[in-house]
């Protein structure tokens, strides 16, 4: 059964009516590939098992802050994990996604802009500096991603004339849009980190600012909210099989993906803002521009 539900074309699938399992169901492979990068991430820093973590957290006392905002931090923290979910519902991973909306593509960046609501609210809600400070180098580093990362998205669409992610799979019948938008996929691998804010784009959480916005979350919160990130990575990962590379053998595409995203953080330091935002503005931004034209010119 399994093997079956690898191999079939997500297309083929919804034509005959035999797609393998709820769409509910396979939101569960994203939630499983997201224990996944965790694991492969606790092993590549050497550090204890996932799970005892986790039982770690699970028993450990929640922090409290003076003058916190209990319920603007609870939002917050639940509030990565709900829009990382949101946002995955567009997806067709191996068949029809939980919600096939004709307009996929603004859902989907809708659902990523509204992480930013949700970090800004937990550096805010605990009433403590170091947070705060996460929350405002989260906001500087959506600002130099969001840009750039709305055009490659555009461009996506714009050579599938569509916004809806089951018709960016199939106008990737003869090729895949990686082939020839190089670019926007370079680009969107960048906002696949920053969206959550991992390896480069992690300075929200940086070591000098003590752990920046998840710096005095404890317990249960801290746990959600970390795993929320991860969730956030996987379904970032699980997006860019669709819009550029096809959709045969998603799960296997997105774990190789997102394998590549959890050893980013091993091998490149952190960017600082401020310099992230000059070069987005000045390089990225233009080159997707151009990227874009070519194929409009290529559609046209």
């Amino acid at each position: 059964m399994w093997l079956r539900w690898l191999t079939t074309s997500p297309l083929d699938a919804v034509r005959d009516g035999r797609a393998i399992g709820e769409p509910g169901a396979r939101m569960v492979v994203i939630i499983a590939m997201a224990f996944g990068a965790a694991v492969l991430e606790a092993w590549l820093r050497g550090e204890p098992g996932v799970l005892r973590a986790v039982a770690g957290l699970v028993v450990q006392q929640r922090r409290r802050t003076l003058a916190g905002d209990r319920l603007l931090t609870l939002l917050g923290v639940v509030g990565v994990a709900l829009a990382a979910t949101l946002a995955g519902a567009v997806l067709p991973i191996q068949g029809p996604a939980v919600l096939d909306s004709s307009v996929g593509i603004v859902w989907f960046n809708a659902m990523e802009v509204g992480v930013w609501v949700a970090v800004w609210l937990v550096g805010w809600g605990v009433n403590a500096v170091f947070p705060l400070v996460g929350g405002y180098r989260f906001v500087a580093q959506g600002l130099a991603y969001e840009l750039p990362h709305m055009f490659a998205l555009i461009t996506v669409a714009l050579g599938a004339g569509s916004l809806r992610f089951a018709d960016i799979v199939a106008a990737q019948r003869p090729v895949w849009f990686v082939v020839w938008m190089p670019v926007a996929f370079l680009v969107y691998l960048l906002s696949a980190l920053a969206m959550a804010f991992w390896g480069p784009f992690g300075e929200a959480l940086g070591r000098d600012i003590a752990g920046g916005v998840a710096g005095e979350l404890g317990g249960v919160d801290r746990l959600v909210f970390s795993g929320g990130r991860y969730l956030m990575l996987a379904v970032s990962a699980a997006a860019a099989v669709p819009l550029f590379l096809g959709a045969d053998w998603a799960p296997a595409k997105t774990a190789l993906v997102l394998a590549g995203l959890v050893l980013v953080r091993q091998l490149v330091p952190g960017v600082r803002m401020d310099r992230y935002m000059t070069f987005a503005w000045m390089v990225l931004i233009p080159a997707t521009l151009v990227q874009m034209l070519i194929v409009g010119i290529v559609v046209l």
